[in-house]
């Protein structure tokens, strides 16, 4: 036992140890020192200001100048994407430059793009409907054409257009014209010219036919080139359509409609003359206008560039500055308004290095009084910090999506690194399978610097992040394959020859009948020839099934015994006697017994029904075992054991809340006066401090009830948490079963056909089902099945669960969530 008390920590088992800190830090060296501690990473700030709104606290300016700055790199960020480019991924080494200075920058070129995309937005507008408006003359034209070969002299002459040929020549831009209607003529047949959207052709149609009750004619035609929208960037697909009719209220309405739609209509003169000395008109604008877009472009992408090659830096600088005031806010003033007091907690072995900082910012400040950094005293339980690697990290991270360990509890990663990865294995033991796993976390690993610097959707880094846990996983996974003896369902002969052979010539199915043990047993895992017989089944049932308990039994009785560690730990010797002991007693006297008979029965080769045995030991404790006897002595350590176990029920439900009971009363007895308590007895002490004294009260019917329920789910859950492990001889099971199916049903049926095609195509809906059913959805299942068993039937025998984790203040945990 002392040897045990003499025992170096566990980094991993016991979180590290914290203490809580004051800090008072002068005004002019604050901003500095939390600068400082961001960059070292090991001090959590506690909000002193937490009844507050951030409106009311002391630097909301400058946490909103940073937002605000933080919304203009956004903006950059923005136009980059937009524009195509890519940001450098290196930022400049230009110097440092202070928060003012970089605000006038930002604001500078925001301006300054915000006016090269307005005038390239109407640059790009002019343009488009320069090129809309030389489509509508050349598609148009084309059917004024067809129609006037088929008019009838004066009748049928188009000689009036919906806007004013006449004023056309004289004005000084075509697209400025301002449409003015034509000499009334309700005998004529006039249009109207434009473009659309091609989406929204079939709609303006059917809308315009209805509008003019069917009188009218609409004629269309897809336009040559896409345009591209100002807004979105993107090609737009456009038709020319031409809408003829007649009488002014069919025009009112047809314009009506042409603008609901967001269709552009242009004017277009009769005369080919002067349709061609318009379109060459429109040619040369649109020529001049492009070259000035490219340019304009040019520029912009120039601008681009250069806010690109500083835009990783710059939004570091203000996400760190935004974290700082942040940080700053979460402080208090002291009287005399020229300290800030802050508190926090750190872990003990990083005082030294807090110390420090707070010493250089001082000297880099030139401030003439120091920081003043002293430990005190807390009450509240300090958060849970364990110092992982990129190895142990995952393990640690599927402990806390249960629960994050309260402070200085056993932390169940330390085991969950070999016992997960196991049970996995166990669930998914097929060598051949494990191999592709192997090589799949080999990638991931090989390539872990080029990825860790990437951003990942979430399905790539949940697999990046767990690359180690997937190498352990696949190791197991060989490891179990070999010993299930599966390569791809496919039993070989690797450590040897078979124990089994033909009992004599005249045997015709080896796999099935005849066969007979000559020699000794296969040297390692299962013997190949039980793969097609006809015990094959109900072999290995029973192996797996028996394995799953004895697996089930060890790791509970592992969670009981941290438990012991637990309690001996935070001193708590009542947990130890009254649930600890009549704990392991119970489990093991139904349990570990049965554990115990299934090992004498592989070793002994005994035929005893271990199911007829363990329910009349309940059912008829006294009766004679007959067949089923493994061992001398059998009934009376039956009846030993069952005495046990019920003895062990009220062991765990009454002594302890009694005990309690007890102890609170002799604690408090005789006390009928409080400590007389002065005026200025916590005057020093910030109102929500961690220093103030929780006293509770003793309810004994609530711990009488908790206790209850404690023990109440601990002896049912020994009987369902041990079934629940059969889940590892089912899943391996079926994870066998199916690979058989697969691999006999579909490749080897296959490739019994003598055709190339036929044996291609079930390679290929081998691999497809290897690959997705197998390698994805076998394995999901089996981690998730792994992952319960660690949660419920491991880690509920010890493990509470109930703390938070250390967040410290750290640049290097700044995301872009933060800005």
């Amino acid at each position: 036992m002392e040897y045990t008390y003499n025992l170096p920590p566990m980094d991993l088992m016991r979180s590290e140890k914290m203490t809580f800190v004051q800090l008072i830090i002068p005004v002019e060296s604050a901003h500095r020192a939390v600068s400082y501690l961001g960059q070292l990473g090991l001090l959590q700030f506690r909000d002193l200001n937490d009844g507050k709104s951030p409106f009311q606290r002391t630097f909301v300016n400058q946490v909103k100048r940073c937002a605000e700055m933080s919304r203009k790199l956004r903006f950059f960020k923005d136009q980059i994407h937009k524009a195509g480019l890519v940001p450098s991924p290196n930022p400049a080494s230009e110097p440092d430059v202070e928060l003012e200075e970089l605000e006038i920058q930002l604001a500078e070129h925001e301006h300054e793009l915000i006016e090269m995309n307005s005038n390239s937005e109407k640059l790009r507008q002019t343009y488009n409907e320069l090129l809309e408006f030389k489509m509508v003359l050349q598609k148009a034209g084309d059917f004024l054409v067809s129609s006037g070969n088929h008019a009838v002299a004066q009748e049928t002459e188009l000689s009036e257009n919906v806007y004013s040929n006449d004023s056309y020549a004289d004005s000084a831009s075509l697209l400025e014209e301002e449409m003015q209607p034509g000499p009334s003529n309700q005998s004529g047949v006039r249009f109207i010219s434009g473009i659309i959207c091609k989406s929204k052709v079939l709609r303006f149609e059917r809308t315009l036919f209805r509008a003019t009750r069917g009188n009218m004619l609409f004629n269309q035609a897809p336009a040559d080139d896409q345009i591209i929208d100002p807004a979105s960037n993107e090609m737009v697909e456009k038709t020319v359509f031409v809408v003829f009719f007649s009488g002014e209220q069919a025009r009112t309405k047809i314009l009506k409609i042409c603008e609901s739609f967001g269709a552009n209509c242009y004017p277009v003169p009769e005369d080919l003359t002067k349709r061609s000395q318009i379109i060459r008109e429109v040619l040369s604008r649109s020529s001049d206008l492009e070259a000035t877009l490219e340019a304009g472009l040019r520029h912009r992408d120039t601008a681009l560039n250069t806010i690109g090659f500083y835009l990783s830096k710059w939004t570091n600088m203000v996400r760190r500055e935004k974290a700082v005031y942040d940080v700053l806010n979460m402080l208090n003033f002291d009287v005399t308004k020229k300290c800030l007091v802050g508190e926090g907690w750190c872990p003990i072995f990083a005082k030294t290095r807090i110390q420090e900082s707070l010493q250089r910012a001082t000297f880099d400040c030139s401030s003439q009084v120091g920081i003043i950094f002293h430990v005190m005293d807390a009450v509240e339980s300090p958060p849970t910090y364990f110092r992982t690697n990129h190895f142990t990290n995952a393990y640690q991270e599927i402990v806390d999506a249960y629960g994050v360990a309260k402070y200085q509890e056993a932390n169940p990663a330390v085991y969950t690194i070999i016992t997960f990865p196991f049970l996995f294995a166990v669930m998914f033991g097929d060598w051949g399978h494990g191999i592709c796993l192997l090589l799949g976390a080999l990638v991931l690993i090989v390539r872990e610097k080029k990825l860790s610097s990437q951003k990942l959707d979430s399905f790539m880094e949940m697999l990046f992040g767990g690359r180690y846990l997937l190498l352990l996983m696949s190791l197991f996974s060989i490891y179990c394959g070999l010993i299930y003896n599966e390569f791809f369902s496919v039993p070989f002969h690797i450590f040897g020859h078979s124990a089994y052979k033909c009992r004599d010539a005249t045997c015709s199915d080896a796999y099935s009948v005849g066969l007979v043990k000559y020699r000794d047993a296969y040297p390692f895992g299962v013997d190949p020839s039980w793969r097609g017989s006809r015990s094959e089944l109900p072999f290995l049932n029973s192996l797996k099934m028996k394995m799953s308990i004895l697996f089930g039994v060890v790791q509970m009785n592992l969670g009981i015994i941290l438990s012991y560690f637990n309690a001996r730990y935070f001193g708590n010797s009542l947990d130890i006697k009254y649930q600890f002991v009549p704990q392991m007693i119970f489990l093991n006297s139904l349990f570990g017994y049965l554990s115990l008979l299934i090992i004498i029965k592989w070793c002994t080769g005994s035929q005893a029904d271990l199911y007829h045995v363990m329910i009349y030991m309940f059912l008829s404790p006294f009766e004679d075992l007959r067949d089923n006897k493994l061992f001398w002595g059998q009934s009376v350590l039956q009846v030993i054991l069952l005495l046990s176990a019920v003895i062990a029920v009220p062991w765990m439900l009454f002594p302890k809340p009694f005990i309690l009971k007890r102890l609170h009363t002799e604690r408090f007895q005789g006390r009928t006066y409080g400590i007389l308590g002065t005026s200025d007895m916590y005057n020093e002490e910030e109102p929500d401090s961690a220093r103030h004294p929780h006293l509770d009260e003793f309810n004994f019917s609530e711990v009488f009830v908790h206790q209850m329920i404690h023990a109440i789910e601990f002896v049912l859950g020994a009987v369902s948490n041990t079934a629940s492990y059969l889940r590892l001889w089912a899943l391996s099971l079926a994870h066998s079963e199916l690979s058989t199916v697969f691999y006999e049903k579909v490749l080897l049926l296959a490739w019994g056909y003598d055709n190339i095609v036929i044996r291609l195509i079930g390679l290929a809906v081998f691999a497809f089902a290897t690959a997705f059913i197998l390698l994805m959805m076998e394995s999901l299942s089996a981690f998730l099945h792994a992952l319960r068993l660690h949660w419920v039937e491991f880690q509920n025998k010890f493990y509470n669960g109930d703390g938070y984790k250390f967040k410290p203040f750290s640049f290097a945990l700044l995301t872009d969530d933060d800005d």
